[in-house]
């Protein structure tokens, strides 16, 4: 399993294409060899194609705008023929309180887009939030959208952070949707004295990482992406690299 950095944590210096190629080398500089793309600045497929390989990286996972996802799959698919990508992700689906989507607002809207990205020779990666593990008709949500898609059309990127927010056991998520995990989002948390819970670097907090990679690894999990949501004011790349460190102190590379 290789590990890789989320781009998310680093957003707020890659809203231009400067700040963007600037952080793709500090990234490979710490190490990284792999690199998923979320929330930055548009770039143009050929631009990104170039700037991984003077790197030295290859990009295998994006979170890609709903809008541009739903209005040209097949397109977003050729994108991603262009700097390699393999599996086209989805950040985000409005399970929570105040937009009150279901399941099946999860199928009209995302089922076109994932066969056809599917035709087109990628697959369709869900991340998930706590709010997956709230019910719906009986159920938790993040099984049934396993139930309503198949194994083969759509994955989880699962969310370590949130799968413990919402008090559960990362560990046995990777047992229950095992072989639907290529990828997988690292993140660690702390709960500070009055309570509030905190992300963090991996290996410095609550989460028993050194199970959840022997869970990863024996259920299929080929990419271990280190995200970390808010580095409340310190430096994102050292963020960065004290959980790579950690996880190279692991074995992982």
């Amino acid at each position: 399993m290789e590990i890789g950095a989320q781009f998310y944590t680093v957003r707020e210096l890659c809203k231009d294409i400067n700040g963007f190629a600037d952080t793709l080398k500090r990234v490979a500089d710490i190490g990284y060899k792999t690199v998923q793309i979320s929330g930055t600045c548009e770039f143009d497929p050929e631009w990104l194609k170039a700037e991984l390989n003077k790197n030295g990286l290859k990009c295998v996972l994006t979170h890609t705008p709903a809008d541009k996802l739903k209005a040209d799959p097949a397109g977003v698919a050729r994108d991603h023929d262009i700097f390699g990508c393999k599996y086209v992700g989805l950040g985000w689906f409005g399970f929570n309180d105040s937009d009150k989507k279901t399941c099946d607002d999860f199928t009209a809207e995302y089922g076109p887009v994932i066969k056809e990205l599917k035709k087109n020779g990628k697959y369709f990666m869900y991340h998930n939030h706590d709010q997956e593990f709230k019910k719906e008709n009986g159920k938790l949500i993040i099984e049934r959208l396993a139930e309503i898609t198949a194994p083969d059309e759509m994955g989880f990127t699962l969310d370590t952070y949130w799968v413990k927010a919402a008090g559960h056991d990362p560990v046995e998520w990777l047992k229950k949707l095992s072989g639907r995990i290529p990828c997988i989002h690292l993140k660690d948390m702390v709960i500070l004295p009055d309570g509030e819970k905190r992300f963090a670097p991996v290996g410095s907090g609550l989460l028993d990482f050194e199970s959840i990679i022997k869970a990863a690894v024996d259920n299929g999990t080929e990419y271990a992406f280190v995200e970390q949501d808010s580095c409340y004011g310190e430096d994102q790349f050292e963020c960065l690299k004290k959980s790579f460190d950690y996880l190279h102190s692991l074995g992982l590379c």
